[in-house]
């Protein structure tokens, strides 16, 4: 499975996360980052990628265009790079069984700040 993270997101996450996501990327490697969402979810589709994202408009794309590519939507409030990698290796089981699943397009991740 590999992610594609989206541009609100560090593009550090692709090495920290290579381990458990090989040949994941990010947007602004691929000069995706001032493109419309449907243009990178096309890219996404054609490329096997599931993106992972902070930004509500990717809900709305898959809504439209169905899937793949499968949507991880990060639902969370300014959390740290370590934070989002801690996240996303936490909820590593529900997230490799996205693309298998029919049931649904989007997996949603929650974490709030620890105050």
């Amino acid at each position: 499975m590999k992610l594609l993270f989206d541009h609100h997101l560090s593009p550090s996450l692709v090495k920290r996360l290579a381990d458990l996501f090989p040949d994941s990327n990010h947007v602004w490697n691929l000069n995706l980052h001032n493109v419309p969402d449907p243009t990178v979810w096309l890219y996404a589709r054609e490329h096997g990628f599931t993106i992972v994202s902070k930004d509500a408009d990717f809900s709305e794309v898959s809504m439209e265009h169905g899937y793949p590519p499968k949507l991880i939507w990060l639902q969370i409030e300014n959390l740290s790079t370590d934070q989002i990698e801690e996240l996303i290796r936490t909820k590593y089981p529900q997230i490799v069984t996205l693309p298998m699943t029919t049931e649904r397009a989007i997996l949603v991740l929650f974490k709030r700040q620890s105050r």
